[in-house]
C-alpha cells in the first residue's frame, strides 16, 4: 500500500486497465493443428493437474499472420514448482525472471507463470534507480500477466479448452491494422526494460508492421538506457536483429530512432563505413532469404571496419610494424565493444581474422597464396574484400583477382601469380647497387 501510494506521489502512471475480448473459434483463423505436438502435451498436462494454460505470445501471433513460429510459449497459473512437479522431463531455469523448461525429445516448451505488478509484490521483484525492472518473479492472474506484456499483439492467449483467443489489449485488431503499439505508458515501459525499444525495432521490421507513433517517439531520448542493460543480454538482442531477415530496414530503424550509436559506440557513421554497412546488410538479408547460414562476426567485421583501421593507423604512425598494428588494433577494438554487447571468445576471433587477413589478400606474399586460399577463415575474408571493393574502398582490384584466381586451373594461377610477382617489381622503385669495395693490396 505505501509503495503503491509513493509511485502516485511520483506522478508514475498506473498500469493500464484492459479489457478482455473473446474471440470464438468461428471468427479467427488459428487451429491446432499448426501447434507443435509437444506444446499440446504441456498444455493439457496443466489443465489435466487443474491449472489454467494458455498458448501465449509470439506463436500465438505468428500464427494469426499465417508465419511458423520458431518455437511455442505456454503460460499458466501453476507455480514453477507445481510445473517441474507435472512433467519429469523438466527444470526450472533463470533468477531475474524464473520460467520452467519441459523437454520433448528435441523440442523445448517454455512455461511462464502468471505476472503481476511489482506494486501488488512481496519482496519478489525489484526495480533499480531508472525504473528498469531486475527482478521480476511477482505472480498474478492472467489479466495481470496480459497487463504486464510490452505489444498488444504480444498479450493474445490461445485459450486449449475451447480454441477461443483472450485478448485483452485490442492486440487482434492491430494485427489486422498491421500495427505496433505498445501496451501502457511507452515512457514507463521502456524504463522497466529498455531492451523493449530493440523488440520494437525488430517486431516492426520482421512483421512488416507500422511502429505506432507513441511507441517510437520516447526512443530516440530514452536510448542510452541500454548502456545499463547486460552485455550479454545485448549481444543476444542484436544477433536477433541481425539474423532476422530484415537487417536492411533495421539498420535505418536505429540510425533514425538514435539506438545504433549506443550499442555501437565506437562506430564512425559517416559515409564511407555506411556503404559498407549498408551492402553487409543487404548481403545478409539475401543469404537467409535462400536459407544460407550467416556469421555475426561478419556484420560486426562491417559495423567496426573503420574504427579498427584508424586504430591501426594510429598504431603504424607511431612505429608499430603492418602485421602487429593491426593485431593491436583489433584487440582494442573488440575490447570496447564488448564493453556494450559482450562478444563471445568465438565470435571475437572470427571478426580479428577477417580483419587482419584483409591486408594479406590486398597485398599478398606470392609465396602464401595456396595457404590463404585453404585457410578456413578465407570465404568470409574474401566476402568482406570484395564487398569492401563494391563499397567504393580502394583495394587494387585485389576482390576480382582472387575470384578469378581461386577458380582458375593451375596453369592460369601459374601466370597470374607471375603477373603479380612482375606487378610488385614495377610499383617497387629500384634501389641504387652498391659498389664493390676495393681490396687493399696484401
Amino acid at each position: 500500500m505505501l509503495k503503491r501510494l509513493m509511485q502516485r506521489l511520483r506522478g508514475q502512471p498506473r498500469p493500464p486497465k484492459l479489457k478482455l475480448q473473446i474471440i470464438p473459434r468461428d471468427r479467427h483463423s488459428l487451429s491446432r493443428q499448426h501447434i507443435s505436438s509437444a506444446a499440446k502435451k504441456v498444455l493439457y498436462g496443466l489443465q489435466e493437474a487443474g491449472f489454467q494454460a494458455y498458448l501465449v505470445g509470439g506463436s500465438v501471433r505468428d500464427l494469426l499472420l499465417g508465419l511458423q513460429p520458431k518455437d511455442f510459449d505456454v503460460a499458466t497459473n501453476a507455480t514453477p514448482e507445481e510445473v517441474r512437479n507435472i512433467f519429469r522431463s523438466s527444470r526450472i531455469i533463470g533468477r531475474r525472471f524464473r520460467l520452467v523448461h519441459v523437454m520433448f525429445g528435441r523440442e523445448t516448451v517454455e512455461v511462464a507463470t502468471f505476472r503481476a505488478h511489482h506494486q501488488d509484490d512481496t519482496g519478489q521483484g525489484a526495480t533499480n534507480a531508472t525504473g528498469m525492472i531486475v527482478r521480476d518473479n511477482v505472480y498474478g492472474s492472467i489479466e495481470q500477466d496480459a497487463e504486464r506484456r510490452d505489444f498488444t499483439v504480444n498479450a493474445l492467449y490461445y485459450h486449449i479448452a475451447d480454441f477461443s483467443i483472450h485478448d485483452f489489449a485490442g492486440g487482434f485488431a492491430d494485427i489486422e491494422r498491421r500495427t505496433l503499439r505498445l501496451i501502457g505508458h511507452p515512457e514507463t515501459r521502456y524504463r522497466e526494460d529498455p531492451v523493449r525499444m530493440l523488440r520494437a525495432v525488430r517486431f516492426a521490421a520482421k512483421l512488416q508492421f507500422t511502429l505506432d507513433p507513441a511507441c517510437a517517439e520516447p526512443i530516440p531520448h530514452l536510448a542510452t538506457l541500454l548502456s545499463s542493460v547486460s552485455p550479454h543480454r545485448l549481444f543476444d538482442e542484436v544477433q536477433k536483429l541481425l539474423a532476422c531477415g530484415h537487417a536492411t530496414q533495421i539498420l535505418d530503424m536505429l540510425e533514425n530512432l538514435r539506438l545504433l550509436p549506443v550499442l555501437f559506440p565506437s562506430l564512425h557513421a559517416n559515409d564511407a563505413s555506411m556503404t559498407l554497412i549498408r551492402a553487409t546488410a543487404r548481403s545478409t538479408d539475401e543469404r537467409i532469404a535462400v536459407g544460407k547460414s550467416i556469421n555475426p562476426a561478419f556484420f560486426y567485421a562491417a559495423l567496426l571496419w573503420q574504427s579498427v583501421q584508424d586504430r591501426q593507423c594510429q598504431l603504424h604512425d607511431h612505429g608499430s610494424p603492418v602485421m602487429p598494428a593491426w593485431q593491436q588494433a583489433s584487440q582494442y577494438v573488440l575490447q570496447k565493444q564488448s564493453e556494450r554487447t559482450a562478444l563471445t571468445k568465438f565470435t571475437g576471433m572470427a571478426i580479428r581474422e577477417i580483419w587482419e587477413m584483409q591486408p594479406r589478400l590486398q597485398v599478398p606474399d606470392v609465396r602464401q597464396l595456396d595457404g590463404l586460399l585453404s585457410s578456413p577463415r578465407f570465404r568470409a575474408a574474401f566476402d568482406f574484400l570484395v564487398l569492401r571493393e563494391a563499397s567504393g574502398e580502394k583495394t587494387g582490384h585485389m576482390g576480382a583477382w582472387w575470384e578469378r584466381y581461386q577458380h582458375a586451373d593451375p596453369g592460369l594461377q601459374a601466370e597470374m601469380t607471375r603477373a603479380l610477382v612482375d606487378q610488385k617489381a614495377t610499383a617497387t622503385p629500384n634501389r641504387r647497387k652498391r659498389r664493390p669495395r676495393k681490396r687493399k693490396p696484401t
